[in-house]
């Protein structure tokens, strides 16, 4: 497991690079209490309906998002962010490319 070294300035959108069909993802911390995992989705990529038992962060680093919870569609840009309702389905799929950070608090 290769996390980031703490009190270091990281250029979070260029931790992980897109792959062609692919969806890349880095773990950037872990702890107890969550981690938070950088993703890099390539255009028409998705992530199946789940469900988590902590609520989850997403904030959209790069491009666009469509983002599932509970059946209702919202759609994310770059700078945007959502919270994941613990025991809620979700499921998220790239209209485009695009990077997110997954924060996830299990405290």
């Amino acid at each position: 497991m290769s996390t980031a070294p703490k009190a270091e300035i990281l250029a979070l959108a260029d931790m992980a690079a897109y792959q062609e069909g692919s969806v890349v993802s880095r773990q950037i911390t872990k702890a107890e209490a969550g981690n938070v995992t950088l993703f890099a989705f390539d255009a028409g990529q998705e992530l199946s309906e789940h469900t988590a038992p902590f609520d989850a962060l997403v904030q959209i680093l790069d491009g666009e998002a469509d983002v599932f919870i509970s059946g209702n569609p919202f759609h994310l840009t770059n700078g945007q962010a959502i919270i994941l309702p613990a025991g809620q389905t979700h499921a998220l799929k790239a209209p485009q490319r695009f990077k997110m950070l997954l924060t996830m608090i299990r405290a």
